[in-house]
């Protein structure tokens, strides 16, 4: 889908050849310059004093063929206080409003002066509701909606934003596609090739197979993997925007294609949506595919553990010990752990051989946490203060908002294991948790974060699917630490010319 900026009046807007025109109207609209006398002002002010519409957010009134505008279709939608959240309702129902007539290829939408975090709710709202899957359907009924002009008060002021949201878009696409696949269509290997096809635009890609993991070490997720049929892959992705001493920002992502549990199988009712097991993977990929959109001066590397868990004659069984990359043993009290048994092995390869400033590993990794957040917050665990609070910072502006959860050192007892250094899984209390802890025992002095997406990374019912998160709050949270760091250097140069002067 393209987007495009424009700097638009109301009458202006209305001018445009298009399908469909989306009118936001907030709040402030409703004691607008009575002396504005465009068509779609003076329709929406009328219909306000009629009653015709209500007042809460996402409430609308649709016109067809309204005389003075081109668009065949008008939907005025009431957006509030214009928040970002308000904002994302409004969109959402104005294209419920319009999608089930005839088909909307090109659409105005039109937001005025709102703030920079209203245009970029509103951009990324209408692309989530106007995607569609269809990589594995015989007869897919792709999206309609080809071309969409934003029609701000001033461009200029807005475009940042703007562009920041589109590439946001692309990357939270990307990832709802993968996660989306079913699992014999997002094989290991295959993600793989979906990480390599980002090559040549800023990002280098590296794929290593079974033999190279096992060369390096990598002791727990070979166990994982030896199950299935399917070849492990683990994925390293590079992008490089600042100076090469400048350490990077260090994603993980678990890439379980597909999560039977192992040998301690799961029910099988919703196992199907297993296939979504892969979503940190996918979130990392999307991440990179905004990066590489929008070019930030800063470094990030991406590591993604590829690998299926399988019931198969060579699976690894409850009780087995195993040895991890860091040289800890591990004894597998539940092969339905097994994100955590990926994420150690990757966690300590990023701070061996990266050195980053930071880690953050992202991983649907417990069904505790849905018990515990639901699917409005991810779960955030941190060990660094600084590393939480912008993370939190950014997930709230993205609008992928997470919540901070304890570490306490209490809560590592529950890991103790008589027949090796840590055991995988500590029970059924606080599981969210002692997950988080048994990944902590690899981050080292790493600051390190850990997002938990169980509860928000898809959803089940009849909007089955995924959802793309956390792409937002890591790609926010990535361009606020590059414009952190580029803020010293202006400030420097400023003075250095003030000096010279």
């Amino acid at each position: 889908m393209d987007f495009r900026l424009q700097t638009l009046t109301p009458h202006e807007a209305a001018s445009l050849d298009a399908d469909a025109l989306i009118l936001l109207w907030p709040d402030a609209w409703d004691r607008a310059d009575a002396a504005r006398a465009d068509v779609l002002t003076v329709w929406g002010r009328q219909a306000l004093a009629d009653g015709d519409v209500g007042a809460e957010p996402g409430k609308w009134l649709a016109a067809h063929r309204l005389p003075g505008v081109r668009p065949r279709r008008v939907v005025l939608v009431r957006c509030g206080d214009g928040s970002a959240a308000a904002v994302r309702k409004a969109t959402a129902a104005a294209w419920a409003a319009l999608e089930g007539a005839a088909p909307v290829r090109s659409l105005v939408l039109w937001v005025g002066d709102l703030p920079a975090a209203a245009l970029s709710a509103t951009v990324l709202a209408l692309a989530a509701v106007t995607y569609r899957y269809t990589s594995t359907l015989s007869q897919p009924k792709p999206r309609a909606l080809q071309t969409v002009t934003v029609g701000v008060t001033e461009a200029d002021t807005r475009r940042a934003a703007f562009e920041e949201a589109v590439a946001i878009a692309h990357g939270q696409e990307l990832a709802r596609e993968w996660a989306n696949r079913p699992a014999n269509h997002s094989t290991p290997a295959l993600l793989a090739e979906a990480a390599q096809a980002l090559e040549g635009r800023g990002i280098d890609v590296e794929v290593l197979g079974p033999k190279e993991v096992a060369k390096i070490g990598m002791g727990a997720f070979l166990a994982v993997a030896q199950g299935s049929s399917q070849p492990l892959r683990f994925i390293v992705l590079r992008y490089r925007g600042a100076a090469k001493s400048v350490p990077p920002v260090a994603l993980i992502g678990k890439g379980i294609t597909f999560d039977t549990g192992g040998i301690s199988l799961k029910p099988a009712a919703e196992m199907d949506e297993m296939k979504f097991d892969m979503s940190g993977a996918a979130s990392v990929l999307g991440t990179f595919e905004a990066l590489a959109r929008l070019r930030p001066a800063i470094n990030v590397v991406g590591l993604i553990p590829a690998c299926e868990n399988m019931p198969g004659g060579g699976a690894v069984k409850p009780g087995d010990v195993v040895r991890s990359l860091s040289g800890q043993t591990i004894e597998i009290l539940n092969t339905d752990a097994e994100g955590r048994l990926i994420l150690c092995d990757a966690l300590t390869y990023a701070r061996q051989r990266f050195a980053p400033r930071a880690m953050i590993d992202v991983a649907t990794l417990t069904g505790a946490c849905v018990i515990a957040l639901g699917h409005v917050r991810s779960g955030l665990f941190a060990t660094d203060e600084g590393l939480a609070q912008a993370l939190s910072a950014a997930g709230d502006a993205a609008g992928d908002p997470c919540w901070r959860m304890p570490l306490d050192d209490e809560y590592g007892e529950a890991l103790k294991s008589p027949f090796a250094d840590v055991a995988n899984v500590g029970g059924r209390a606080a599981g969210v948790v002692t997950a988080a802890k048994f990944l902590q025992r690899f981050v080292g002095d790493v600051p390190w974060a850990h997002l938990d997406i169980a509860g928000t990374a898809w959803k089940s019912g009849k909007d089955k699917g995924a959802t793309g998160r956390p792409v937002p709050l890591l790609v926010r949270y990535l361009l606020d630490q590059a414009a952190s760091a580029a803020a010293p250097e202006k400030a420097a140069a400023r003075t250095g010319r003030r000096r010279r002067g």
